[in-house]
């Protein structure tokens, strides 16, 4: 087998998401296994913690859908792939995944692609352009649930022996989130400036401000919660930006203004640092609507050793043991979010310690960065090998 594997991974942008730090944590992995690492990306927040030293960035637009674009980019990806003798093209997104097709396809080199959601349609059009996904030589699904979405809508193009579906569920890193290496200067600081009582129970809500994330759900469940007596003083954070979502973001102030809360509830745009507001809480929540590829949230609250409530649907029933490392509610029910919560808010310090405790071993069993990016590398070294 060639000694020096060269893999060339293309996403639309570097950002927070879970998908961006999947791409970035591969690509610093690889060249620890003497394999060459590239990124092409349009930009993002991630660029600048990139070693070059270890990783090639190429900066292309890979994020238009526009035709022409994609050609373009095919082209370039072409040349980029000829010129550094790229081995493997791994893609992320289905704008780019149509560029390295036609590129892979022209330079015969092996094609991957990674299924990060569900990918909805409601045509044969958006369908077809969702199936660039799976036409590839090695199909990775982040979890079981996204194997199964891929196998009941896509399951006809695994009939040629020449494609291969996988679960290499996605993986955090656990050194990063790690509750042991939060110092309490941090705490103190994220606490004064915003503005956070610590003597409370602190609730918090991560995730980029759309309806689907459940926010709204989560304030229903935040007024029920404060109507009661027996509960102890507490607040909650809703952390996230709305990326340009202004009116999705006033209906929750409003929200927030009508049922009164709004010395209960506070709204923080951005922590750059999110193991410091997962330490800061005493319990997480995961709200989201729609079934998550994955569930980052409910696994990075495990890792940090806090409890999660999450939503009974998608990735999260995969990440989460239910009532040994956390809990999950039925779907789109408040009352239900608000039951569990004021359950975690009434239990002993020990059961709760016991909780987070058998959380971060899950996510250090199953989810730990390293196992991702080994396995996917095994699988790169099989397709090199088929190949020879």
């Amino acid at each position: 087998m060639k000694k020096n594997i060269k893999v060339l991974q293309v996403i639309p942008r570097l950002g927070y998401g879970g998908a961006e730090t999947g791409c970035y944590d591969l690509a610093h992995f690889l060249p620890e296994q003497n394999a060459k690492s590239f990124i092409i990306t349009s930009g993002g927040e991630l660029l600048r913690f990139i070693d070059k030293k270890k990783v090639k960035v190429f900066k292309l637009p890979v994020q238009s859908k526009n035709p022409i674009l994609i050609l373009f980019n095919s082209i370039i990806i072409f040349f980029i792939i000829l010129i550094y003798n790229i081995d493997i093209v791994h893609a992320r997104s289905r704008a780019p995944a149509w560029s390295c097709l036609f590129a892979t396809r022209l330079a015969f080199r092996k094609f991957v692609t990674t299924f990060h959601g569900t990918y909805n349609f409601t045509n044969k059009l958006k369908k077809f352009y969702n199936s660039i996904m799976v036409r590839s030589n090695l199909v990775i699904a982040g979890s079981n649930f996204i194997f199964s979405h891929i196998n009941e809508n896509y399951g006809n193009f695994f009939l040629e022996k020449k494609r291969k579906l996988l679960v290499i569920f996605r993986g955090i890193n656990t050194g990063y989130f790690n509750p042991k290496k939060i110092s309490p200067i941090k705490l103190d600081k994220f606490s004064k400036q915003y503005n956070i009582d610590r003597n409370k129970f602190i609730i918090l809500l991560p995730g980029r401000l759309t309806n689907w994330k459940g926010q709204k759900i989560f304030i229903e469940s935040i007024k029920i919660i404060s109507e009661k007596n027996n509960i102890p003083p507490f607040e909650a954070i809703i952390l996230g930006s709305d990326q340009g979502r202004k009116v999705y973001k006033k209906q929750l102030i409003d929200l927030v203004l009508q049922h009164r809360l709004n010395k209960v509830i506070k709204f923080i745009e951005h922590c750059q640092e999110m193991p410091v507001a997962y330490a800061i809480s005493n319990l997480v929540c995961s709200c989201s609507t729609s079934p998550e590829a994955f569930g980052r949230v409910s696994v990075e609250a495990q890792s940090m050793e806090i409890p999660i409530i999450a939503s009974d649907i998608g990735g999260s029933k995969e990440t989460i043991i239910r009532d040994k490392t956390g809990y999950l509610f039925k779907n789109n029910d408040p009352q239900d979010l608000a039951n569990l919560i004021e359950n975690v808010m009434l239990q002993n310090y020990n059961l709760l310690k016991s909780l987070g405790i058998e959380g971060r071993k899950n996510v250090l069993k199953k989810f730990d960065v390293d196992k991702m990016c080994q396995s996917t590398f095994t699988e790169y070294k099989k397709l090199i090998e088929l190949s020879q």
